[in-house]
């Protein structure tokens, strides 16, 4: 019977290797195709066709064979295994990309001892005549000698045949060094041998077990047919242990009963019902790994060492048996788990124990199960064991050291291997049930206790869970997660070693998921790498980490838990100093300020100098302002230089946003800054913190605060008093370092905004003579500086503008270096604006300046820069228009000192009155168009001292005027005669005269007065007024304006801009036309119904000259009496 049942179970094993090799095949059939190595160019073996065919036919026989042995059974199985684990190194010959050259010698050799070894097998099999102990050990020495042939051929396999394939290569070195020291022995008897397969056979009967063997997806088997009636038989085979003895039979028969009732569904759904789940399995004949699959990257990536098993013969002694439900989907789970026995099930749960007791009848449970149980009774005398039913006298529960520290074991062995199968499932990853039951294994042991995460982190779980984080499943992703969140748990070794794995940009990503689970599994693993002082760095250093968490943490009111986690990281990666700094620039604040208030001196210098170096907009300074300011101004105050610098550029970062001005000045700031400028000591030593201190003043000026009442020091002194100007002024005048002068010019010019603070200052400077100072600046070489000055100088040029001129002039390089033009207008420097501005600020009758200008030929300069700025454009520079007004107006100086002759001959040489007279139309800026007609205006005035009656001595040379229509008579036309200006009543023209009515500018100023501006207005309007002068024709003028409806352009001024100065002018002009324009002026004028308003706003509200001017108008309309003879008379 006994021999029965063995045979049973090597057919068992055998069919069990025959699986096994068809899913090797297939293992390796999806390998080659994932490998370029193997499918790009398979070897051309037609050579050895049949040398491969033979060697493979000769293998399988002799793992047929073994199982028709019923001697040395074990022995044999052994040598079967090594023979069958040859056939993955034939593959490797058979696929190599480059075949070695001593293939043939290497394929002859081994076909040649598995043909011998398949002789000997075949001397012992069943159906000879038996063999003796003396022929059996001669066989098994053969043998050994077989395989350890085998062995050497395995060796001289070259390297270059595996394709780099470092597992490969490992892997047959392995069996080959294995094979070579084989040994076999011939062992104990067959009557021994019975007994002790009895004992086993009776210790495995007495463990009955759910056997939940593991097979692959239904995809996988669908490629394999062949698989298929192999999986069919071995999931219905059924063993019997016959009758051989009565006392036999009796033992065997209860406990083979029970195993066969308890039927259950595989995997793959079929009734497992004949297949006794209790019967003990070995080994297969040949151990696979199922890591075979795994893909050349896979397996370099992971390093693992367990690959070089691959080859390996597992213990034919090792018996398998059920394994824990969360392992069903596992591959192969059961060639690595040790049997679970009956003793470690508690009666009650039907579970595992982890703190078994035993009680007075001597049942061992589950401490907490029967401590339920008792309490189920409410008398002690009417307990009762829930197993034996006997009366208990007694609760005591006593710890079953030995069977805990068994199950403890037990559960150690296990949890290797069940690790080393989880990595498998996560390696193949071949669907995502498998994946998430390996990871919920993995999650399960590490909670049992701190070394099984050791051991998790030790088997090279971290790689392939850093891939599982980019799976297309969110549940693997979340379950993945969770595993790191565990192995990273209560230990910061642990913390540094996944986070060394963990692609943190990943976790970044996972973090802006819009799958909730997915967010809270991200959350709660960074937060538990976060506990980690030492990756508080590397956390806030990942692209975007803190960035995400704060927009979390922000968004409260959408999900309150993902913001309470994130604003717990955020705490924990304050501890790293530099994530503060980076939170603030991702205007996360509270961490810097908290730490600026309430920590250590060295922490809040650090602070401060954060501040200073963070780049932060409008709104975080303002925030900043609030809080922030005590502190600052407090750490100013020490007598620590480091902390006080970082104090300065905090603040300095602070006043730099305007709208902070009056906060500042509220906390106190003016009085501290103006203390650090002027009476700043410590220790009887003068501390140098006036540059800092100028800044943050200046930035506080600047921001519009009304400093007429700021108090800068317990004396009264306010900001704009001598005190503060002297000081000033004297510093700049004895500094040297150009970043404080350009704030105290800034400073300065902040004061002269203020009409009293103005004239202390013009006072001061001419006392001090600093404009000498302010001047020479202008040549320095720091640009910004000489800039400040002269924005200054322009301010200052209304009050002391001459005293300017004059000094200018005698200033060495001046005023010629600021016309150093580019040659390019998209060149133009702010420098080179406000050096043009300034010289048309300055008093335009200053004829000493007009002078130098016209010896340092600037006019051509001037001109050619104008005409380059009207071809490009203005924007081509955003100084090009403060560019060109400060050009125009230095051309408008000229115009006023024309009785010098060198400057007269240069308006006429350049032609000022077309120049002027084009720049009216041709702009876009209203000052040119202002400047033009002051230009205008100032020639005109001039054009009736140079008109002269005609010589008709020059008649050829003399250029002769065209009269209007209306004035030309028929006489004219016969009479060759020059003809006279009729305004000018002599002969004139734009270039020598500067005839406005010659150089057509009457039409374009009149089409000045419709414009917006009443500066351009009043201007073109004083242009016009010059034609209506008591020197020229004013019958003729007016009738010449009436040609270009001059009077409803005025008309339209009036009603349009109500300044008195332009009510003036265009009054006196009405006025002339309704003396001077007859009837149809008058009419017009009458026929205006808003005029009549405005004269009666004029007369009651206007100054004597206007006044009176808007009364004779309202006479002459009849609006008013006129006055009587006698009354006249009188």
């Amino acid at each position: 019977m006994e021999k029965r049942l063995i045979q049973d179970l090597l057919l068992f094993l055998k069919t069990s290797c025959y699986l096994r090799l068809s899913l090797l095949r297939f293992c390796n059939f999806a390998e080659y195709q994932e490998n370029p190595r193997r499918v790009s160019a398979p070897i051309d073996k037609t050579t050895f066709a049949g040398l491969f065919e033979s060697l493979l036919a000769d293998i399988s026989a002799v793992t047929e064979s073994v199982e028709c042995i019923d001697v040395e059974q074990e022995s044999f199985i052994e040598v079967g295994c090594y023979i069958y684990r040859v056939f993955p190194a034939i593959m490797e010959l058979k696929y190599a990309k480059k075949s070695p050259k001593n293939v043939r010698e290497i394929l002859q050799s081994i076909s040649q001892n598995v043909s011998l070894a398949k002789d000997l097998v075949g001397e012992c099999h069943k159906e000879n005549q038996p063999v003796s102990e003396t022929e059996l050990g001669s066989i098994m020495a053969k043998l050994e000698v077989v395989i350890k042939d085998i062995g050497e051929c395995l060796c001289l396999i070259p390297s270059a045949t595996f394709g780099g394939d470092e597992y490969a290569e490992t892997a047959v070195q392995s069996l080959s060094e294995e094979m070579q020291n084989v040994h076999f022995e011939v062992k104990q008897p067959g009557e021994l041998r019975a007994k002790e397969l009895e004992s086993k056979m009776s210790f495995a009967t007495e463990q009955p077990k759910k056997s939940k063997m593991t097979v692959e997806s239904s995809q996988m088997l669908q490629q394999m047919p062949m698989v298929w009636p192999l999986s069919e038989e071995m999931q219905n085979v059924h063993f019997q242990v016959k009758q051989a003895q009565e006392l036999r039979t009796k033992e065997l028969e209860p406990k083979l009963s029970f195993a066969t009732k308890q039927p259950k569904k595989s995997k793959m759904g079929i009734e497992s019902s004949q297949m006794p789940e209790q019967m003990p399995m070995e080994s297969d004949l040949y151990s696979v790994d199922v890591e075979v699959s795994i893909c050349t990257e896979s397996s370099q990536a992971l390093n693992m060492p367990i690959l070089n098993d691959f080859l390996k013969i597992s213990s034919p002694r090792r018996q398998y048996e059920s394994i824990d439900k969360s392992l069903t989907a596992l591959p192969k789970v059961a060639h690595y788990i040790e049997p679970m026995y009956d003793t470690f099930f508690c009666p009650i749960t039907k579970k595992i124990m982890s703190d078994p007791v035993t009680i007075e009848s001597g049942v061992t449970y589950e401490r907490k199960a029967i401590s339920e149980w008792f309490e189920t009774f409410s008398h002690i005398e009417d307990t009762t064991c829930p197993t034996t039913g006997m009366k208990l006298t007694s609760r005591v529960l006593s710890t079953n050291v030995a069977l805990k520290t068994t199950i403890e074991q037990w559960k150690d062995r296990n949890e290797v291997a069940r690790i080393k199968v989880a990595r498998v499932s996560l390696s193949l990853a071949s669907s995502d049930s498998m994946i998430l039951e390996a990871i919920r294994d993995l999650q399960h042991i590490c909670k049992r206790k701190q070394y099984s995460k050791v051991q998790v982190l030790s088997a090279g779980i971290l790689p392939l869970l850093n891939k599982l984080l980019r799976h297309k499943d969110r549940d693997v992703r979340c379950e993945a997660l969770e595993l790191l969140r565990q192995l990273a748990e209560d230990d910061d070794e642990g913390k540094e070693m996944v986070a060394d794995a963990v692609d943190l940009s990943t976790l970044v990503e996972l973090l802006s998921s819009s799958h909730q689970p997915v967010l809270y599994a991200s959350l709660h693993f960074l937060l538990e790498l976060s506990r980690c002082q030492a990756l508080g760095e590397k956390l806030g250093s990942a692209t975007g980490a803190i960035l995400i968490l704060i927009r979390i943490k922000y968004n409260h009111q959408v999900d309150s838990f993902a913001s309470k986690t994130a604003d717990e990281i955020l705490k924990n990666l304050e501890r790293i100093r530099v994530n503060i700094k980076r939170m603030a620039e991702y205007g996360f604040l509270e961490p810097l300020l908290t730490h600026l208030t309430e920590g250590s001196k060295e922490v809040q210098m650090e602070m401060a100098s954060y501040l200073g170096e963070v780049i932060l907009d409008n709104d975080s300074k303002t925030y900043l302002a609030e809080r922030a300011s005590p502190s600052l101004i407090k750490m100013v105050h020490s007598g620590n230089p480091i902390v006080r610098e970082a104090a300065f550029k905090a603040l300095a970062q602070i006043s730099s946003h305007h709208s902070n001005g009056r906060i500042l000045v509220k906390a106190g700031i003016v009085q501290v800054m103006a203390e650090e400028m002027f009476a700043r000591w410590i220790y009887d030593e003068p501390i140098n913190s006036k540059k800092e201190a100028a800044v943050i003043l200046a930035n506080i000026l600047e921001s519009g605060v009304e400093h007429d009442s700021i108090q800068v020091n317990p004396n009264g002194h306010r900001i704009g008093s001598d005190y503060v100007v002297y000081n000033i002024i004297s510093m700049l005048k004895n500094s040297t370092a150009h970043v404080l002068n350009i704030n105290l010019i800034r400073i300065l010019l902040c004061l002269t905004k203020s009409s009293k603070s103005l004239a202390t200052v013009v006072s001061v400077l001419n006392e001090t003579e600093a404009s000498y100072t302010l001047i020479e600046f202008i040549n320095y070489q720091h640009e910004q500086l000489g800039v400040a000055a002269i924005k200054l100088l322009i301010t200052l040029s209304p009050h002391i503008g001459n005293t300017l001129a004059e000094r200018l002039c005698k200033t060495r390089g001046l005023p010629e270096s600021l016309f150093e033009s580019p040659t390019e207008t998209n060149h133009i420097t702010e420098k080179q604006a406000v050096s043009a501005k300034f010289l048309a600020k300055l008093p335009q009758q200053n004829l000493t300046l007009n002078l130098a200008l016209l010896q340092k030929n600037v006019v051509p300069v001037i001109l050619q820069k104008i005409i380059l700025i009207q071809r490009s454009g203005i924007r081509t520079s955003r100084h090009a228009t403060v560019y060109l007004e400060g050009l125009v107006g230095i051309l408008v100086r000229f115009t006023t000192t024309l009785y010098e002759p060198q400057i007269l001959y240069l308006a006429k040489a350049h032609k000022l009155t077309s120049v002027f007279t084009e720049l009216l139309m041709k702009t876009s800026s209203d000052e040119v168009q202002r400047l033009s007609a002051i230009g205008l205006e100032n020639l005109s005035l001039e054009s009736i001292n140079l008109s002269r009656p005609p010589q008709i001595k020059k008649t050829k040379s003399t250029k002769f005027f065209s009269l209007p229509k209306f004035l030309s008579s028929s006489s004219s036309k016969r009479i060759r005669i020059p003809l006279l200006c009729p305004v000018h009543r002599g002969v004139c023209s734009s270039e020598t005269t500067f005839c406005l009515i010659d150089a057509k500018a009457v039409e374009r100023l009149l089409a000045c007065l419709d414009h917006e501006n009443g500066e351009v207005v009043e201007a073109s309007m004083a242009a016009l007024c010059t034609l209506l002068d008591d020197n020229v024709d004013v019958d003729k003028s007016v009738s010449l304006l009436n040609e270009f409806n001059a009077i409803q352009h005025i008309l339209n001024a009036v009603k349009e801009h109500k300044e008195e100065s332009l009510w003036q002018k265009s009054f006196w002009m009405i006025e002339k036309f309704l003396v001077k324009g007859g009837n149809k002026s008058a009419s017009d004028i009458s026929q205006d119904r808003s005029l009549p308003a405005s004269l009666v706003s004029a007369f009651h509200h206007g100054n004597g000259s206007t006044r009176q001017i808007a009364e004779s108008i309202l006479r002459r309309l009849n609006r008013m009496p006129s006055s009587s003879t006698s009354f006249y008379t009188m």
